[in-house]
């Protein structure tokens, strides 16, 4: 809920506010300087010309000549509330609208009684726009609601698809493993097989040595003998 306090100047403020007020206003009689009660909140949609001698339609050319000062408003949502005042005859009109379209005025030349009206509208507003401000904060927490989802359906597709290739590698990591297991059999079964080979050379080798050797030193006794 949005409160906006505007000084009492004319100019470009009041300027602003006229522009952006709807000629098709519904139509509110002139209220006498007795205290007045605040009417039914009349539905949105109804918005009946505005008559010319009506004290919407006198607030209006007022506006559009300048002949006003606007001393406060007041907005929330679409709802809003305006205290203006005529110096040269020291009156007050107070206008309630909707989306800056008259709803109703009242006009007075007693100040306390404009504040009370002028409060009794602001408080009007307050309960008109409580359904709005809601609508907007429900939207805005189903538009949340909506990204949250859409952030968490990613960041589970993200997490499936870690799963999948882990699980993949660790598939492939087992397969590899077990490949190596069996190349680590087979070329321990090779290896010891090279080994046993190679034991039974060297053996074959030093037998053929030894024999070598004890041929040598027989043949080598032989000829010693011969000599003598």
């Amino acid at each position: 809920m949005k409160v906006t306090v505007c000084s009492a100047v004319r100019g470009l403020g009041l300027g602003l506010f006229i522009a952006g007020l709807s000629i098709n206003a519904m139509a509110q009689s002139t209220v006498s300087p007795a205290p007045a009660t605040v009417a039914p909140t009349p539905a949105a949609s109804a918005k009946p010309a505005v008559s010319g001698n009506s004290t919407i339609s006198e607030l209006q050319q007022l506006m559009q000549s300048q002949g006003v000062s606007e001393l406060r408003t007041t907005y929330n949502g679409n709802y809003g509330s305006s205290l203006l005042f005529k110096p040269d005859n020291r009156t007050y009109y107070v206008a309630l609208f909707q989306q800056k379209n008259f709803w109703r005025v009242v006009k007075t030349t007693s100040d306390t009684q404009a504040e009370q009206i002028y409060k009794s509208f602001v408080a009007q507003t307050e309960k008109l726009a409580a359904i709005d401000i809601r609508r907007i904060q429900l939207e805005a927490e189903k538009q949340y609601t909506e990204q949250q989802i859409a952030s968490q359906e990613t960041r589970l597709s993200a997490l499936q698809n870690d799963l999948v290739v882990q699980q993949q590698q660790e598939q492939n990591v087992s397969t590899q493993q077990e490949q190596a297991r069996q190349q680590t059999q087979v070329l321990s079964s090779k290896q010891q097989a090279a080994r046993n080979e190679l034991r039974a050379l060297q053996s074959r080798i030093r037998t053929l040595e030894s024999q070598q050797t004890m041929m040598d030193n027989s043949s080598f006794s032989g000829d010693k003998t011969t000599s003598k």
